[in-house]
């Protein structure tokens, strides 16, 4: 599963950790997070985020 990075902050969204404090378990593919997750860093949404090579 392929890695997103925001492009506000820099967060780097990692599916094998998901992001547990906001309750997505390991494993969960950026595909799969819901449409209103958001960056836990700056808050922007999942449009603002793309894939890291």
């Amino acid at each position: 599963m392929k890695k997103y990075r925001c492009t506000v902050c820099g967060y780097i969204y990692d599916p094998a950790v998901g992001d547990v404090d906001n309750g997505i378990p390991a494993g969960t593919s950026f595909d799969a997070l819901p449409d209103n997750w958001v960056c836990p860093d700056c808050g922007v949404g999942k449009n603002d985020f793309e894939p890291v090579d």
